[in-house]
């Protein structure tokens, strides 16, 4: 039967702390106490094996943390400091997808705070398009959608390559915007972050529930379908990102501060970086592919395609762990 979390760090938490007041002990004395050796391998060993059931029955809680640090302290002093940096091939392959499998609470919280607003927005929007219109107005995206100006995508095709690759280069730098500023809002606590969000969440819904009135829907699907999903996909993972930071500013559990800024932070990183990556064949396809004018079912096709296949691969390379606790991933 599964120990409950609480009988969990009763039942195990004097060790943790002895291993810990151990470890800090003097040096040269320690390694000439044979019996207090053999007992920090014993637990430290025990320590390995509550890791293993705090990360499959807690994921994300502080104590899981404390047995990370507490594990890699202890193997670098028993075992001596092992250094690892992996490549960033690997980064690519598993790291970055094992980042972002790791805190499935902070993507499912970001994916609300953005897509709750949208539906809320959307539905509103498209049964008071007046009222809605007026509200569209606060930002520059959303500002056209109130008097449908959507651009058609068979009359208006833009298919000159010095005029895609300008395009591209543009949208790619506005996304990488959102995403940092979803990343790097969790210095504020997450509370910017979850302002990103929500704002633009609810310009998506304004757009697509005004354009949807207004007869536009289709047009707004093929243009924002091959890019879009992979898009909303990165900003949820930025997002996750900065509500990591956020978390551990706010709630560093049984570590310090620092330390688990400084984890987490790291963590995050990694986290906002694959995305800032993975935004280069978004803005590739929006800047190439969604000029052209592309058919309703090869723009559906598109953007499912790339949307599930990002998250079949967070799904199955997100699984792999590294043999050492901690190691570095990039």
């Amino acid at each position: 039967m599964p120990e409950p979390l609480p009988q969990f760090i009763a039942r195990r938490q004097a060790t943790w702390d002895e291993l810990e007041r151990s470890l800090v002990a003097d040096r040269k004395e320690a390694r000439h106490d044979v019996p207090m050796v053999r007992w920090q391998a014993r637990a430290y060993r025990q320590a390995v094996a509550d890791l293993a059931y705090a990360r499959r029955r807690f994921p994300g809680d502080p104590v899981t943390d404390r047995l990370e640090a507490l594990v890699r302290t202890a193997r670098g002093r028993l075992y001596g400091t092992v250094t690892r940096r992996t490549s960033f091939v690997a980064f690519v392959t598993t790291g970055f997808w094992r980042r972002v499998a790791e805190a499935p609470w902070a993507l499912l919280l970001a994916a609300a705070l953005l897509f709750v607003p949208g539906v809320v927005l959307g539905v509103w929007s498209h049964a008071n398009p007046a009222e809605a219109a007026k509200v569209a107005q606060v930002s520059s995206l959303s500002a056209g959608a109130g008097e449908g100006q959507v651009r058609d995508p068979d009359t208006e095709k833009v298919t000159a390559f010095d005029e895609n690759a300008a395009f591209s280069s543009q949208i790619f730098t506005n996304n990488v915007q959102v995403a940092f500023l979803a990343f790097a809002g969790g210095v504020t606590g997450g509370v910017l972050t979850a302002f990103s969000l929500l704002f633009n969440g609810s310009i998506l819904g304004l757009v697509l529930g005004l354009g949807i009135e207004a007869g536009n829907g289709e047009a707004i699907v093929r243009l924002v379908a091959p890019h879009g999903i992979l898009e909303l996909s990165l900003i949820v993972v930025a997002g996750a990102a900065g509500l990591r930071l956020g978390r551990a500013l706010l709630h560093p559990g049984h570590r310090p501060r620092v330390q688990a800024m400084a984890q987490e932070g790291r963590a995050a990183a990694e986290m906002a970086l694959g995305a800032g990556l993975l935004l280069v064949p978004c803005g590739l396809v929006e800047g190439f592919v969604t000029p052209r004018g592309v058919g309703l079912p090869a723009a559906l096709s598109i953007g499912l395609g790339l949307g599930l296949a990002f998250w079949i691969v967070v799904l199955w390379r997100g699984r792999f762990r590294d043999d050492l606790p901690g190691a570095a991933t990039a």
